[in-house]
């Protein structure tokens, strides 16, 4: 076979041959690494995020923006609609988490019967526990 006609000839790989090296780690910063350059400093996001979720951030916004439009309405019909459309967001949001905490309670009370029927002797152990971390939060 003449050396300068290799380069036409198929070349076929199997599953692995060939380089199969893969890098595996996890990216955990993909969040504020998405944070563009020019829009500030991804450890400063990092820290502030730290502080305060950016959801209870604006859930903070909304609160006193909704406080205010209380004691000096709005005057264009534009703003009205952007403040009924914002409290009904902040609507909907309060009842997921209303639903949330709803299913939270019925998954504790599933696995406390649960621990009930499989392990009885673990019962009372928890049950001091759940009486002692509720009476020092005065619920």
């Amino acid at each position: 076979m003449n050396p300068w006609l290799v380069f036409w000839a198929p070349h076929l790989y199997l599953p692995f041959s060939g380089s199969v090296a893969q890098r595996i780690e996890p990216n955990t910063n993909w969040f504020f690494d998405s944070i563009a350059p020019t829009a500030g400093d991804a450890r400063i996001e990092k820290k502030a995020f730290d502080v305060a979720s950016y959801g209870r951030q604006l859930g903070l916004i909304t609160e006193v923006l909704l406080d205010i439009t209380k004691k000096s309405p709005l005057n264009t019909e534009e703003g009205r609609e952007s403040l009924r459309r914002l409290r009904a967001i902040q609507t909907e949001i309060e009842q997921l988490k209303e639903h949330d905490a709803d299913a939270l309670v019925l998954d504790i009370e599933a696995k406390i019967s649960r621990l009930k029927r499989r392990h009885k002797p673990k019962y009372p152990q928890l049950r001091r526990k759940i009486q002692r971390s509720v009476g020092e939060n005065g619920a």
